[in-house]
C-alpha cells in the first residue's frame, strides 16, 4: 500500500455543489484515489453536494465508506442511504469528535462556514496537542489563496507560531495532499498548555 500511515480520512466539504465544475471533478477523483488505495473515506454522512460526489465516488470505486451524521438530518432525508457506515450521533459538535477520533488524517475541500468550521477546528485541536494528525487543504483554482495570506499574516504578528503555521498542508492535487500527509510528521512545539512560558 502506498499510503501506509493514511488508513482512514475525514474529508471535509461543502454541502453544496457550487459554480466551479473542477471542484465537483476533483471531488469525484479524491473519492476514487482514496479508494483504490484502501483508504477509507469518513465524511458528515449526507447525500447532497459535494458529500455525496466524494461519497458515491469512493463507493463506485469499491471503498470504504462511513459517514456520521446528526439525527436530525437523517429524519431530515439528507442522509445518504447507500454507505458502508453510517453513525449517527447527536450534534454536530459530537460529529466533528467522531471524526477526528476515526482519522488518520483530513483534508478540505473548498467550501462554506461548515468547512471552515471543521477545519479549524482540528487545526486548533492538533496545535493543542490534542491530536497529532495531518490537515490538507486542497487549493483548487487559488479558492484558499486569501487563507494562505491570512495564515502568514497571523505568523507574521507572532499571533501564530511559525511550527503551527508549517503543519498545514496546501496542496494542488489530491495525490499532492496524500503523499505530503503520508510523510508529514507533527511540529515539535510546547503549547501553552504544558507550560506558562510559551
Amino acid at each position: 500500500m502506498k499510503y501506509t500511515n493514511l488508513k482512514r480520512i475525514s474529508v471535509f466539504c461543502g454541502s453544496s455543489l457550487g459554480n466551479d465544475v473542477s471542484i465537483v471533478n476533483t471531488a469525484k477523483e479524491l473519492g476514487r484515489i482514496l479508494a483504490i488505495n484502501g483508504i477509507e473515506l469518513i465524511y458528515g454522512g449526507a447525500d447532497v453536494g459535494l458529500m455525496s460526489v466524494i461519497a458515491n465516488s469512493a463507493l463506485e470505486a469499491g471503498g470504504e465508506v462511513t459517514g456520521i451524521i446528526p439525527h436530525y438530518f437523517i429524519t431530515g432525508e439528507i442522509a445518504h442511504r447507500g454507505l458502508t457506515n453510517l453513525i449517527s450521533v447527536d450534534s454536530l459538535q459530537e460529529r466533528k469528535s467522531k471524526m477526528a477520533e476515526m482519522s488518520d488524517g483530513f483534508i478540505s475541500l473548498p467550501g462554506g462556514y461548515g468547512t471552515m468550521d471543521e477545519l479549524f477546528e482540528v487545526l486548533t485541536w492538533c496545535q493543542l496537542g490534542i491530536y497529532k494528525k495531518p490537515s490538507a487543504i486542497l487549493n483548487l483554482n487559488g479558492y484558499y489563496d486569501g487563507l494562505m495570506r491570512q495564515i502568514g499574516r497571523m505568523t507574521e504578528t507572532e499571533l501564530l507560531k511559525s511550527e503551527n503555521r508549517d503543519m498545514v498542508i496546501f496542496a494542488c492535487s489530491p495525490e499532492e495532499a496524500l503523499d505530503r500527509m503520508n510523510s508529514w510528521e507533527a511540529p515539535k512545539v510546547s503549547k501553552w498548555i504544558h507550560s506558562k512560558n510559551q
